[in-house]
Protein backbone atom coordinates (compact mmCIF):
# COMPACT_ATOMS: atom_id res chain seq x y z
CA UNK A 1 0.00 0.00 0.00
CA UNK A 2 1.48 3.37 -1.03
CA UNK A 3 1.40 6.60 0.95
CA UNK A 4 -1.94 8.01 2.11
CA UNK A 5 -3.50 11.08 0.46
CA UNK A 6 -6.58 13.03 1.53
CA UNK A 7 -9.68 14.52 -0.06
CA UNK A 8 -12.42 16.72 1.42
CA UNK A 9 -16.17 16.89 0.78
CA UNK A 10 -19.36 17.77 2.57
CA UNK A 11 -20.99 14.42 1.78
CA UNK A 12 -19.26 11.18 0.85
CA UNK A 13 -21.39 8.47 -0.76
CA UNK A 14 -20.20 4.86 -0.83
CA UNK A 15 -21.67 2.97 -3.78
CA UNK A 16 -22.54 4.22 -7.27
CA UNK A 17 -25.71 2.35 -8.20
CA UNK A 18 -29.19 3.84 -8.45
CA UNK A 19 -29.41 4.56 -4.69
CA UNK A 20 -25.99 6.21 -4.59
CA UNK A 21 -26.66 8.23 -7.74
CA UNK A 22 -29.97 9.52 -6.41
CA UNK A 23 -28.37 10.42 -3.09
CA UNK A 24 -25.61 12.30 -4.90
CA UNK A 25 -28.08 14.25 -7.05
CA UNK A 26 -30.14 15.41 -4.09
CA UNK A 27 -27.11 16.26 -1.93
CA UNK A 28 -25.59 18.28 -4.78
CA UNK A 29 -28.89 20.01 -5.43
CA UNK A 30 -28.95 21.02 -1.75
CA UNK A 31 -25.59 22.74 -2.22
CA UNK A 32 -23.24 20.10 -0.80
CA UNK A 33 -19.83 19.24 -2.21
CA UNK A 34 -20.22 15.55 -2.99
CA UNK A 35 -17.68 12.79 -3.52
CA UNK A 36 -19.15 9.51 -4.74
CA UNK A 37 -16.97 6.41 -4.63
CA UNK A 38 -17.43 2.95 -6.11
CA UNK A 39 -15.28 -0.12 -5.78
CA UNK A 40 -15.73 -0.93 -9.47
CA UNK A 41 -16.81 1.23 -12.41
CA UNK A 42 -20.28 2.08 -11.12
CA UNK A 43 -23.68 0.59 -11.81
CA UNK A 44 -23.61 -2.39 -9.48
CA UNK A 45 -26.68 -4.63 -9.42
CA UNK A 46 -28.79 -1.71 -10.70
CA UNK A 47 -27.11 -1.73 -14.11
CA UNK A 48 -27.52 -5.52 -14.38
CA UNK A 49 -31.22 -5.36 -13.49
CA UNK A 50 -34.28 -5.24 -15.71
CA UNK A 51 -34.60 -1.51 -15.07
CA UNK A 52 -38.13 -1.82 -13.68
CA UNK A 53 -39.32 0.88 -11.27
CA UNK A 54 -42.51 0.15 -9.31
CA UNK A 55 -44.68 3.25 -9.39
CA UNK A 56 -48.34 4.16 -9.49
CA UNK A 57 -51.03 6.45 -8.23
CA UNK A 58 -51.57 7.96 -11.67
CA UNK A 59 -48.24 8.26 -13.47
CA UNK A 60 -48.08 9.82 -16.92
CA UNK A 61 -47.47 6.37 -18.38
CA UNK A 62 -50.51 4.89 -16.65
CA UNK A 63 -52.70 7.71 -17.92
CA UNK A 64 -51.36 7.25 -21.46
CA UNK A 65 -52.30 3.56 -21.27
CA UNK A 66 -55.79 4.38 -19.98
CA UNK A 67 -55.04 2.77 -16.61
CA UNK A 68 -56.89 4.19 -13.58
CA UNK A 69 -54.89 4.17 -10.36
CA UNK A 70 -54.70 6.10 -7.11
CA UNK A 71 -52.16 6.39 -4.30
CA UNK A 72 -54.80 4.86 -2.01
CA UNK A 73 -55.13 1.72 -4.17
CA UNK A 74 -51.35 1.42 -4.44
CA UNK A 75 -51.02 1.76 -0.67
CA UNK A 76 -53.72 -0.83 0.03
CA UNK A 77 -51.96 -3.42 -2.15
CA UNK A 78 -48.45 -2.69 -0.93
CA UNK A 79 -49.54 -2.78 2.70
CA UNK A 80 -50.18 -6.51 2.13
CA UNK A 81 -46.77 -7.06 0.52
CA UNK A 82 -44.61 -4.74 2.63
CA UNK A 83 -45.71 -6.01 6.04
CA UNK A 84 -43.72 -4.45 8.87
CA UNK A 85 -40.65 -3.54 6.81
CA UNK A 86 -41.58 0.15 7.08
CA UNK A 87 -44.27 2.02 8.98
CA UNK A 88 -47.63 3.00 7.56
CA UNK A 89 -46.67 6.68 7.30
CA UNK A 90 -43.52 5.87 5.33
CA UNK A 91 -45.35 3.60 2.94
CA UNK A 92 -48.02 6.24 2.44
CA UNK A 93 -45.34 8.83 1.59
CA UNK A 94 -43.81 6.37 -0.83
CA UNK A 95 -47.14 5.86 -2.60
CA UNK A 96 -48.18 9.51 -2.59
CA UNK A 97 -44.85 10.61 -4.09
CA UNK A 98 -44.67 7.73 -6.58
CA UNK A 99 -45.92 9.52 -9.69
CA UNK A 100 -43.64 12.48 -8.95
CA UNK A 101 -40.73 10.04 -8.60
CA UNK A 102 -41.19 8.89 -12.19
CA UNK A 103 -41.36 12.52 -13.32
CA UNK A 104 -38.15 13.27 -11.41
CA UNK A 105 -36.39 10.31 -13.04
CA UNK A 106 -37.52 11.54 -16.46
CA UNK A 107 -36.06 14.94 -15.63
CA UNK A 108 -32.73 13.19 -15.06
CA UNK A 109 -32.98 11.65 -18.53
CA UNK A 110 -34.47 8.23 -17.75
CA UNK A 111 -36.90 7.19 -20.55
CA UNK A 112 -40.26 5.57 -19.77
CA UNK A 113 -43.25 4.70 -21.96
CA UNK A 114 -46.88 3.77 -21.39
CA UNK A 115 -47.13 0.81 -23.81
CA UNK A 116 -49.17 -1.67 -21.77
CA UNK A 117 -48.34 -5.38 -21.91
CA UNK A 118 -51.59 -7.27 -22.70
CA UNK A 119 -50.62 -10.52 -20.93
CA UNK A 120 -49.20 -11.55 -17.54
CA UNK A 121 -45.43 -11.93 -17.65
CA UNK A 122 -42.35 -11.88 -15.46
CA UNK A 123 -40.72 -9.28 -17.73
CA UNK A 124 -42.20 -7.65 -20.85
CA UNK A 125 -40.76 -7.87 -24.33
CA UNK A 126 -39.20 -4.91 -26.11
CA UNK A 127 -42.67 -3.89 -27.33
CA UNK A 128 -44.09 -3.16 -23.89
CA UNK A 129 -42.90 -1.01 -20.98
CA UNK A 130 -45.80 -0.97 -18.51
CA UNK A 131 -47.04 -4.22 -16.94
CA UNK A 132 -48.38 -6.01 -13.87
CA UNK A 133 -45.06 -6.61 -12.13
CA UNK A 134 -46.45 -8.01 -8.87
CA UNK A 135 -49.45 -9.97 -7.61
CA UNK A 136 -51.93 -7.10 -7.95
CA UNK A 137 -54.35 -9.11 -10.09
CA UNK A 138 -53.85 -12.44 -8.31
CA UNK A 139 -56.45 -14.13 -6.16
CA UNK A 140 -56.93 -12.53 -2.76
CA UNK A 141 -55.38 -9.19 -3.72
CA UNK A 142 -58.22 -8.05 -5.97
CA UNK A 143 -60.44 -7.87 -2.91
CA UNK A 144 -57.90 -5.57 -1.20
CA UNK A 145 -57.61 -2.95 -3.93
CA UNK A 146 -58.42 -2.42 -7.58
CA UNK A 147 -55.48 -3.89 -9.50
CA UNK A 148 -53.33 -1.68 -11.71
CA UNK A 149 -50.12 -2.29 -13.67
CA UNK A 150 -47.30 -0.45 -11.90
CA UNK A 151 -44.15 -1.97 -13.33
CA UNK A 152 -42.51 0.89 -15.26
CA UNK A 153 -39.73 -0.64 -17.32
CA UNK A 154 -37.05 1.79 -18.45
CA UNK A 155 -37.28 2.01 -22.23
CA UNK A 156 -34.41 0.09 -23.74
CA UNK A 157 -33.78 -3.21 -25.45
CA UNK A 158 -32.83 -6.30 -23.52
CA UNK A 159 -32.60 -5.87 -19.77
CA UNK A 160 -32.80 -2.11 -19.48
CA UNK A 161 -31.17 -1.48 -16.11
CA UNK A 162 -28.11 -0.32 -18.00
CA UNK A 163 -30.17 2.44 -19.62
CA UNK A 164 -31.57 3.53 -16.25
CA UNK A 165 -28.13 3.71 -14.66
CA UNK A 166 -26.47 5.41 -17.65
CA UNK A 167 -29.01 8.24 -17.51
CA UNK A 168 -28.52 8.74 -13.77
CA UNK A 169 -24.74 8.53 -14.09
CA UNK A 170 -24.76 11.27 -16.70
CA UNK A 171 -27.00 13.41 -14.48
CA UNK A 172 -24.56 12.91 -11.60
CA UNK A 173 -21.68 14.16 -13.70
CA UNK A 174 -23.71 17.15 -14.94
CA UNK A 175 -24.41 18.01 -11.30
CA UNK A 176 -20.68 18.41 -10.64
CA UNK A 177 -20.33 15.42 -8.32
CA UNK A 178 -16.78 14.09 -8.04
CA UNK A 179 -16.87 10.38 -8.91
CA UNK A 180 -14.01 8.11 -7.86
CA UNK A 181 -14.22 4.63 -9.34
CA UNK A 182 -11.93 1.67 -8.55
CA UNK A 183 -12.02 3.00 -4.98
CA UNK A 184 -12.83 0.60 -2.14
CA UNK A 185 -14.13 1.84 1.21
CA UNK A 186 -12.35 -0.01 4.02
CA UNK A 187 -13.28 1.80 7.22
CA UNK A 188 -15.41 4.62 8.61
CA UNK A 189 -13.59 7.13 10.78
CA UNK A 190 -15.14 8.69 13.89
CA UNK A 191 -14.20 12.03 15.39
CA UNK A 192 -13.75 12.69 19.11
CA UNK A 193 -17.51 13.12 19.52
CA UNK A 194 -18.29 9.76 17.90
CA UNK A 195 -19.48 11.27 14.62
CA UNK A 196 -18.65 9.63 11.30
CA UNK A 197 -16.28 12.12 9.71
CA UNK A 198 -14.30 10.28 7.03
CA UNK A 199 -13.91 7.14 4.94
CA UNK A 200 -10.61 5.30 4.61
CA UNK A 201 -10.25 3.82 1.13
CA UNK A 202 -7.95 1.98 -1.23
CA UNK A 203 -7.76 3.44 -4.73
CA UNK A 204 -6.33 1.59 -7.69
CA UNK A 205 -4.30 3.86 -9.95
CA UNK A 206 -2.38 3.96 -13.21
CA UNK A 207 -2.47 1.07 -15.63
CA UNK A 208 -3.75 -1.23 -12.90
CA UNK A 209 -7.04 0.68 -12.99
CA UNK A 210 -7.71 -0.40 -16.57
CA UNK A 211 -7.00 -4.03 -15.70
CA UNK A 212 -9.18 -3.76 -12.59
CA UNK A 213 -12.07 -2.34 -14.62
CA UNK A 214 -11.79 -4.96 -17.37
CA UNK A 215 -11.73 -7.85 -14.88
CA UNK A 216 -14.62 -6.37 -12.92
CA UNK A 217 -16.77 -5.99 -16.03
CA UNK A 218 -16.31 -9.63 -17.01
CA UNK A 219 -16.89 -10.74 -13.40
CA UNK A 220 -20.17 -8.79 -13.37
CA UNK A 221 -21.41 -10.14 -16.72
CA UNK A 222 -21.08 -12.89 -17.97
CA UNK A 223 -19.76 -13.70 -14.49
CA UNK A 224 -23.29 -13.12 -13.19
CA UNK A 225 -24.31 -16.41 -14.82
CA UNK A 226 -21.10 -18.27 -13.93
CA UNK A 227 -20.40 -17.49 -10.25
CA UNK A 228 -17.20 -19.58 -10.18
CA UNK A 229 -15.74 -17.44 -12.98
CA UNK A 230 -16.79 -14.28 -11.12
CA UNK A 231 -15.06 -15.42 -7.93
CA UNK A 232 -11.89 -16.35 -9.83
CA UNK A 233 -11.64 -12.96 -11.53
CA UNK A 234 -12.56 -11.20 -8.31
CA UNK A 235 -9.52 -12.72 -6.61
CA UNK A 236 -7.30 -10.93 -9.13
CA UNK A 237 -9.24 -7.72 -8.57
CA UNK A 238 -8.58 -7.91 -4.83
CA UNK A 239 -4.85 -8.33 -5.39
CA UNK A 240 -4.81 -5.14 -7.46
CA UNK A 241 -6.67 -3.32 -4.70
CA UNK A 242 -4.13 -4.29 -2.06
CA UNK A 243 -1.44 -2.56 -4.12
CA UNK A 244 -3.47 0.64 -4.45
CA UNK A 245 -3.15 4.05 -2.83
CA UNK A 246 -4.52 4.68 0.65
CA UNK A 247 -6.94 7.61 0.57
CA UNK A 248 -8.85 9.25 3.41
CA UNK A 249 -11.92 11.16 2.25
CA UNK A 250 -13.14 13.63 4.87
CA UNK A 251 -16.89 14.20 5.16
CA UNK A 252 -17.67 17.53 6.80
CA UNK A 253 -21.40 16.75 7.01
CA UNK A 254 -22.12 13.05 6.53
CA UNK A 255 -21.43 9.70 4.86
CA UNK A 256 -24.09 7.76 2.94
CA UNK A 257 -23.77 3.97 2.56
CA UNK A 258 -25.36 2.71 -0.67
CA UNK A 259 -23.14 -0.27 -1.44
CA UNK A 260 -25.75 -2.96 -2.10
CA UNK A 261 -26.70 -6.16 -0.30
CA UNK A 262 -24.80 -9.30 0.70
CA UNK A 263 -25.92 -12.02 -1.70
CA UNK A 264 -22.31 -12.51 -2.87
CA UNK A 265 -21.10 -13.14 0.70
CA UNK A 266 -21.48 -16.87 1.23
CA UNK A 267 -20.61 -16.67 4.93
CA UNK A 268 -23.32 -14.07 5.59
CA UNK A 269 -25.82 -16.05 3.53
CA UNK A 270 -25.10 -19.20 5.55
CA UNK A 271 -25.44 -17.27 8.79
CA UNK A 272 -28.57 -15.23 8.12
CA UNK A 273 -30.44 -17.09 5.34
CA UNK A 274 -29.27 -20.72 5.37
CA UNK A 275 -32.36 -22.05 3.59
CA UNK A 276 -31.59 -20.04 0.46
CA UNK A 277 -29.05 -22.24 -1.29
CA UNK A 278 -28.78 -23.27 -4.90
CA UNK A 279 -29.80 -19.91 -6.33
CA UNK A 280 -28.02 -17.53 -8.64
CA UNK A 281 -26.68 -14.48 -6.74
CA UNK A 282 -28.28 -11.49 -8.42
CA UNK A 283 -25.70 -8.75 -8.16
CA UNK A 284 -21.99 -8.18 -8.49
CA UNK A 285 -19.14 -9.31 -6.28
CA UNK A 286 -19.55 -5.91 -4.62
CA UNK A 287 -22.79 -7.19 -3.07
CA UNK A 288 -20.71 -8.73 -0.31
CA UNK A 289 -22.26 -6.92 2.63
CA UNK A 290 -19.34 -4.52 2.93
CA UNK A 291 -21.56 -1.44 3.17
CA UNK A 292 -23.70 -3.09 5.82
CA UNK A 293 -20.63 -4.15 7.79
CA UNK A 294 -19.12 -0.65 7.59
CA UNK A 295 -22.22 0.67 9.31
CA UNK A 296 -22.32 -2.16 11.83
CA UNK A 297 -18.70 -1.52 12.80
CA UNK A 298 -19.61 1.97 14.04
CA UNK A 299 -22.69 0.87 15.95
CA UNK A 300 -25.36 0.57 13.26
CA UNK A 301 -28.26 -1.80 13.98
CA UNK A 302 -29.32 -4.49 11.52
CA UNK A 303 -32.71 -5.78 10.42
CA UNK A 304 -34.41 -8.21 8.04
CA UNK A 305 -31.18 -10.03 7.19
CA UNK A 306 -33.10 -13.29 6.91
CA UNK A 307 -35.26 -11.92 4.09
CA UNK A 308 -34.17 -13.09 0.65
CA UNK A 309 -36.08 -12.87 -2.62
CA UNK A 310 -35.85 -16.07 -4.71
CA UNK A 311 -37.42 -15.78 -8.16
CA UNK A 312 -39.22 -18.80 -9.54
CA UNK A 313 -41.23 -17.48 -12.48
CA UNK A 314 -43.49 -19.86 -14.41
CA UNK A 315 -44.41 -17.38 -17.14
CA UNK A 316 -44.01 -16.31 -19.87
CA UNK A 317 -45.49 -17.85 -21.90
CA UNK A 318 -48.71 -16.85 -20.17
CA UNK A 319 -50.35 -20.23 -20.90
CA UNK A 320 -48.19 -21.65 -18.09
CA UNK A 321 -50.28 -19.74 -15.55
CA UNK A 322 -53.13 -22.16 -16.21
CA UNK A 323 -51.00 -25.08 -15.04
CA UNK A 324 -51.06 -26.47 -11.50
CA UNK A 325 -47.99 -26.00 -9.29
CA UNK A 326 -47.37 -28.94 -6.94
CA UNK A 327 -44.74 -30.23 -4.51
CA UNK A 328 -43.23 -33.70 -4.23
CA UNK A 329 -46.35 -34.98 -2.44
CA UNK A 330 -48.55 -33.74 -5.28
CA UNK A 331 -50.01 -30.99 -3.10
CA UNK A 332 -50.94 -27.61 -4.58
CA UNK A 333 -48.38 -24.94 -3.70
CA UNK A 334 -50.58 -21.91 -4.36
CA UNK A 335 -52.16 -19.54 -6.86
CA UNK A 336 -50.01 -19.85 -9.99
CA UNK A 337 -50.78 -16.26 -11.03
CA UNK A 338 -48.85 -14.89 -8.03
CA UNK A 339 -45.57 -13.08 -8.57
CA UNK A 340 -42.57 -15.39 -8.99
CA UNK A 341 -40.92 -14.41 -5.71
CA UNK A 342 -44.01 -15.68 -3.87
CA UNK A 343 -43.48 -19.07 -5.53
CA UNK A 344 -39.79 -18.98 -4.69
CA UNK A 345 -40.45 -18.21 -1.04
CA UNK A 346 -43.05 -20.99 -0.79
CA UNK A 347 -40.75 -23.52 -2.44
CA UNK A 348 -37.78 -22.68 -0.21
CA UNK A 349 -39.54 -22.22 3.11
CA UNK A 350 -42.37 -24.77 2.93
CA UNK A 351 -41.62 -27.36 0.26
CA UNK A 352 -37.92 -28.15 0.53
CA UNK A 353 -37.17 -26.28 -2.70
CA UNK A 354 -38.95 -28.93 -4.82
CA UNK A 355 -41.77 -28.13 -7.22
CA UNK A 356 -43.35 -29.12 -10.55
CA UNK A 357 -45.81 -27.39 -12.86
CA UNK A 358 -48.41 -29.71 -14.38
CA UNK A 359 -49.71 -28.91 -17.86
CA UNK A 360 -51.63 -30.97 -20.39
CA UNK A 361 -51.35 -31.23 -24.16
CA UNK A 362 -53.55 -28.18 -24.84
CA UNK A 363 -51.52 -25.93 -22.55
CA UNK A 364 -48.27 -27.28 -23.96
CA UNK A 365 -49.32 -26.43 -27.52
CA UNK A 366 -50.54 -22.97 -26.54
CA UNK A 367 -47.35 -22.24 -24.61
CA UNK A 368 -45.22 -23.16 -27.64
CA UNK A 369 -47.34 -20.90 -29.85
CA UNK A 370 -46.77 -17.98 -27.47
CA UNK A 371 -43.01 -18.39 -27.15
CA UNK A 372 -41.90 -16.02 -29.90
CA UNK A 373 -44.45 -13.27 -29.27
CA UNK A 374 -44.31 -13.17 -25.46
CA UNK A 375 -40.67 -13.76 -24.55
CA UNK A 376 -37.28 -12.11 -24.70
CA UNK A 377 -34.32 -14.32 -25.44
CA UNK A 378 -33.49 -15.57 -21.93
CA UNK A 379 -37.14 -16.33 -21.16
CA UNK A 380 -37.42 -18.26 -24.44
CA UNK A 381 -34.38 -20.39 -23.60
CA UNK A 382 -35.72 -21.18 -20.13
CA UNK A 383 -39.18 -22.09 -21.44
CA UNK A 384 -37.67 -24.37 -24.08
CA UNK A 385 -35.58 -26.03 -21.38
CA UNK A 386 -38.57 -26.64 -19.10
CA UNK A 387 -40.72 -28.04 -21.89
CA UNK A 388 -37.99 -30.26 -23.33
CA UNK A 389 -36.95 -31.77 -19.98
CA UNK A 390 -40.45 -32.34 -18.56
CA UNK A 391 -41.50 -35.72 -17.20
CA UNK A 392 -44.41 -36.87 -19.38
CA UNK A 393 -47.02 -39.60 -19.37
CA UNK A 394 -50.30 -40.61 -20.97
CA UNK A 395 -51.86 -40.59 -17.49
CA UNK A 396 -51.36 -38.40 -14.46
CA UNK A 397 -49.99 -41.41 -12.60
CA UNK A 398 -47.36 -42.25 -15.22
CA UNK A 399 -46.24 -38.61 -15.43
CA UNK A 400 -46.02 -38.49 -11.63
CA UNK A 401 -43.89 -41.66 -11.51
CA UNK A 402 -41.55 -40.25 -14.16
CA UNK A 403 -41.11 -37.05 -12.15
CA UNK A 404 -40.87 -38.67 -8.71
CA UNK A 405 -44.07 -37.00 -7.52
CA UNK A 406 -46.61 -38.82 -5.35
CA UNK A 407 -49.21 -40.09 -7.82
CA UNK A 408 -52.14 -40.33 -5.38
CA UNK A 409 -51.53 -36.83 -4.07
CA UNK A 410 -51.30 -35.43 -7.61
CA UNK A 411 -54.53 -37.18 -8.60
CA UNK A 412 -56.40 -35.71 -5.63
CA UNK A 413 -55.07 -32.22 -6.39
CA UNK A 414 -55.96 -32.32 -10.08
CA UNK A 415 -59.41 -33.83 -9.48
CA UNK A 416 -60.21 -31.02 -7.03
CA UNK A 417 -58.89 -28.40 -9.47
CA UNK A 418 -60.75 -29.84 -12.47
CA UNK A 419 -64.04 -30.25 -10.63
CA UNK A 420 -64.05 -26.59 -9.58
CA UNK A 421 -63.00 -25.48 -13.07
CA UNK A 422 -65.68 -27.53 -14.87
CA UNK A 423 -68.44 -26.39 -12.50
CA UNK A 424 -67.42 -22.72 -12.57
CA UNK A 425 -66.64 -22.71 -8.86
CA UNK A 426 -63.78 -20.75 -7.25
CA UNK A 427 -60.37 -22.31 -7.72
CA UNK A 428 -59.20 -24.15 -4.57
CA UNK A 429 -56.01 -22.06 -4.48
CA UNK A 430 -57.81 -18.80 -5.25
CA UNK A 431 -56.50 -18.40 -8.79
CA UNK A 432 -58.55 -15.90 -10.85
CA UNK A 433 -61.01 -17.49 -13.25
CA UNK A 434 -59.33 -16.17 -16.42
CA UNK A 435 -56.30 -18.37 -15.70
CA UNK A 436 -58.21 -21.54 -14.78
CA UNK A 437 -58.56 -24.39 -17.29
CA UNK A 438 -59.52 -28.03 -16.95
CA UNK A 439 -56.40 -30.19 -17.33
CA UNK A 440 -57.60 -33.43 -18.91
CA UNK A 441 -55.93 -33.77 -22.32
CA UNK A 442 -53.01 -36.28 -22.35
CA UNK A 443 -50.11 -36.49 -22.57
CA UNK A 444 -49.47 -34.73 -19.28
CA UNK A 445 -46.19 -33.04 -18.46
CA UNK A 446 -44.61 -32.13 -15.13
CA UNK A 447 -42.11 -29.31 -15.58
CA UNK A 448 -39.45 -29.35 -12.87
CA UNK A 449 -39.27 -25.86 -11.33
CA UNK A 450 -37.25 -26.92 -8.27
CA UNK A 451 -34.66 -24.53 -6.89
CA UNK A 452 -31.18 -25.89 -7.53
CA UNK A 453 -27.98 -24.80 -9.29
CA UNK A 454 -28.78 -24.63 -13.00
CA UNK A 455 -27.37 -22.52 -15.79
CA UNK A 456 -30.35 -23.33 -18.03
CA UNK A 457 -33.01 -22.50 -15.44
CA UNK A 458 -31.40 -20.47 -12.66
CA UNK A 459 -33.21 -19.11 -9.61
CA UNK A 460 -31.98 -15.52 -9.13
CA UNK A 461 -31.77 -14.36 -5.52
CA UNK A 462 -31.12 -11.04 -3.81
CA UNK A 463 -30.97 -10.02 -0.17
CA UNK A 464 -33.51 -7.54 1.19
CA UNK A 465 -32.27 -6.60 4.68
CA UNK A 466 -29.56 -4.28 5.91
CA UNK A 467 -28.96 -1.38 8.29
CA UNK A 468 -31.95 -0.04 10.17
CA UNK A 469 -32.59 3.63 9.40
CA UNK A 470 -34.72 6.46 10.68
CA UNK A 471 -37.61 6.42 8.20
CA UNK A 472 -37.91 10.17 8.12
CA UNK A 473 -34.27 10.95 7.34
CA UNK A 474 -32.44 7.77 6.31
CA UNK A 475 -29.97 8.18 9.20
CA UNK A 476 -28.61 4.85 10.46
CA UNK A 477 -30.07 3.74 13.76
CA UNK A 478 -27.97 2.32 16.56
CA UNK A 479 -28.70 -0.65 18.79
CA UNK A 480 -30.00 1.57 21.61
CA UNK A 481 -32.79 3.25 19.67
CA UNK A 482 -30.82 6.36 18.74
CA UNK A 483 -28.92 7.16 15.55
CA UNK A 484 -25.30 7.05 14.44
CA UNK A 485 -24.17 10.69 14.03
CA UNK A 486 -23.14 11.55 10.49
CA UNK A 487 -24.16 8.23 8.91
CA UNK A 488 -27.00 7.49 6.45
CA UNK A 489 -27.88 4.43 4.37
CA UNK A 490 -29.99 3.70 1.31
CA UNK A 491 -30.86 0.99 -1.19
CA UNK A 492 -30.10 -2.60 -0.30
CA UNK A 493 -27.58 -1.53 2.32
CA UNK A 494 -30.62 -0.44 4.35
CA UNK A 495 -33.96 -1.83 5.44
CA UNK A 496 -36.59 -0.31 3.17
CA UNK A 497 -39.93 -0.68 1.46
CA UNK A 498 -39.06 -4.02 -0.18
CA UNK A 499 -37.30 -5.63 2.80
CA UNK A 500 -40.11 -8.02 3.74
CA UNK A 501 -41.48 -9.09 0.36
CA UNK A 502 -40.21 -8.30 -3.13
CA UNK A 503 -42.08 -7.63 -6.37
CA UNK A 504 -40.44 -6.49 -9.58
CA UNK A 505 -39.45 -2.85 -9.52
CA UNK A 506 -39.92 -2.36 -5.78
CA UNK A 507 -36.21 -2.50 -4.97
CA UNK A 508 -35.23 0.07 -7.61
CA UNK A 509 -38.15 2.27 -6.57
CA UNK A 510 -36.93 2.05 -2.99
CA UNK A 511 -33.39 2.87 -4.16
CA UNK A 512 -34.73 6.10 -5.65
CA UNK A 513 -36.95 6.86 -2.65
CA UNK A 514 -34.36 6.08 0.04
CA UNK A 515 -31.43 7.44 -1.97
CA UNK A 516 -33.07 10.83 -2.44
CA UNK A 517 -34.07 10.91 1.24
CA UNK A 518 -30.54 10.13 2.43
CA UNK A 519 -28.95 12.57 0.01
CA UNK A 520 -31.20 15.47 0.98
CA UNK A 521 -30.83 14.93 4.73
CA UNK A 522 -27.11 14.19 4.68
CA UNK A 523 -26.53 17.55 3.01
CA UNK A 524 -28.09 19.28 6.01
CA UNK A 525 -25.27 18.05 8.21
Amino acid sequence: MVQRSALHADVVIVGFGVAGACAALEAARAGARVVLIDRFGGGGASALSGGVVYAGGGTRQQRAAGVPDTPEAMYAYLREEVGDAVGADTLRRFCESSADMITWLEQQGVPFEGSLCPYKTSYPSNRHYLYYSGSEAAGGFRDVAAPAPRGHRTKGRGTSGKVLFAALAEAVRRAGVQVLTETRARRLVLDADGRVCAVDCERVGGGARRVHRALSRVAAKPGLYVPKLARLLHGRVERLERRGEAVRIHADRAVVLAAGGFVANREMMRRFAPAYRGGLPLGTQGDDGSGIRLGQDVGGALGKLDRVSAWRFISPPSAMLSGVLVDQDGRRIGDESRYGAAHGQALVERHGGRGWLLIDQRLSRLAKQQLRSQTVWFQRLQAHYLLSTAATGDTLESAARAAGVDAAGLRDTVDSHNMAASEGKPDPAGKPAEFVRVLDRPPFALLDVSIRPSLAYPCPMLTLGGLLVDEGTGQVRDEHGGTVPGLYAAGRSAVGVCSESYISGLSLADCVFSGRRAGLNSAKG
